[in-house]
């Protein structure tokens, strides 16, 4: 990827030597950070190069002679710019066109950030973030600018959201030649690189036990939930949002899919609630027993899991592991590897030009 903005913006903090050159270093660093715990071959997912993001933020910069795009450099100063070759090629190139119709209708004054959330085919949504309430005038120019761009428009003030068309994209994701559909809401965690996250739910469902039931962790709105459904006989999943909870049932609708319980539960509730702690109103609709889980998927946000956590999940013959963090990846698997080995290591580039990677792993309880 080239960008004029290389060493200046703080988005891209790895920019010498060459995407595959970072890759490998990339891949050396964590073959010796997990060297203790597996000792073979890391399968690399590798990202697009450019025009891999499809959820981008901006700040607005004012001055003098024009408004533009920017964003934060290292040394934490604006750093106006005119384009960005992470985004996709739909972002990328709605970007200036939308910038200066903002200003040709005057929606402008105390705009301070710019939000892009799209998907592979383009469907897009435009967040436009402001100082200051919006009006029913405000409303009427938005029309106009959604209408021209064809996009969903919204707009954010404190307390206070518009929205013009729609707030949510529709994704479609190809995994295994199977399409799977989702929708995406504003303002709502997605996975940012829809490219490499195909990858991600691809390597998870590989050598699963179909026979038995899945218990997942940290599902979030589905995105590895509903694939995980079309693999096994039942599965239960837990998510501690109300809102990713709701996101998760309508994508499962969406797919066609019915063999899954969602429980809005913390992992630590509900270990706590398998382990007769207390009875939660919320496991009320769950028969525990009817259900024979062989496999625990763990998707946990970047602190990791915790010690009473990582000894749930230990009671499963099989663990499959997907960390934003290698750090706390590393921590756990010191208490995981007590009881199980590591049978596969995956690193999977969701961020290209930057030091962070995302790591799975597959792990099996050890034979007496």
């Amino acid at each position: 990827m080239e960008c004029r903005y290389f060493g200046k913006c703080g988005s891209c903090r790895v920019y010498e030597n060459g995407y595959d050159s970072q890759l490998q270093d990339k891949l050396t660093q964590n073959k010796e950070r997990f060297a203790p715990f597996y000792d073979g071959e890391i399968a690399v997912f590798r990202s697009k190069e450019e025009h891999y993001r499809a959820r981008a933020e901006f700040r607005i910069w004012h001055d003098k002679e024009k408004t533009s795009y920017a964003m934060t450099s290292l040394e934490k100063t604006p750093v106006p710019i005119e384009e960005c070759p992470q985004v996709n090629e739909r972002i990328a190139k709605l970007m200036t066109p939308l910038l200066e119709e903002i200003e040709r209708l005057e929606m402008k004054e105390k705009l301070f950030g710019c939000d892009f959330l799209s998907t592979k085919g383009g469907d897009t949504v435009v967040s436009l973030l402001y100082h200051k309430r919006l009006d029913d005038t405000w409303l009427e120019k938005a029309a106009t600018l959604a209408k021209r761009f064809d996009i969903g428009l919204i707009g954010r003030s404190r307390k206070q959201k518009l929205v013009v068309g729609k707030d949510y994209v529709l994704e479609r994701l190809q995994v295994e030649k199977r399409e799977f559909l989702y929708k995406h809401v504003e303002n709502s965690f997605t996975q940012p690189n829809p490219y490499v996250n195909e990858k991600m739910i691809a390597w998870t469902l590989r050598g699963i036990d179909a026979k038995k039931d899945l218990l997942e962790l940290y599902c979030g709105a589905g995105n590895f939930t509903i694939p995980f459904a079309t693999k096994f006989q039942k599965v239960l999943a837990t998510e501690i949002s109300k809102f990713s909870i709701a996101a998760a049932k309508e994508n499962m609708r969406l797919n066609g899919v019915e063999n899954i319980e969602f429980v809005r539960m913390s992992v630590e509730e509900f270990t706590d609630a398998l382990d007769g702690g207390r009875v939660y109103n919320r496991m009320k609709h769950i028969n525990i027993d009817e259900y024979d889980f062989s496999t625990v998927f763990v998707d946990p946000p970047r602190a990791g899991m915790d010690g009473k956590s990582c000894d749930f999940v230990s009671r499963f013959e099989r663990i499959v592991y997907i960390s934003c963090n290698p750090q706390t990846l590393y921590r756990d698997l010191e208490r995981l590897s007590s009881t199980h080995v590591v049978e596969e290591m995956a690193l999977f580039d969701q961020f290209p030009y930057t030091h962070h990677v995302e790591m799975g792993v597959k792990l099996v309880r050890k034979r007496l």
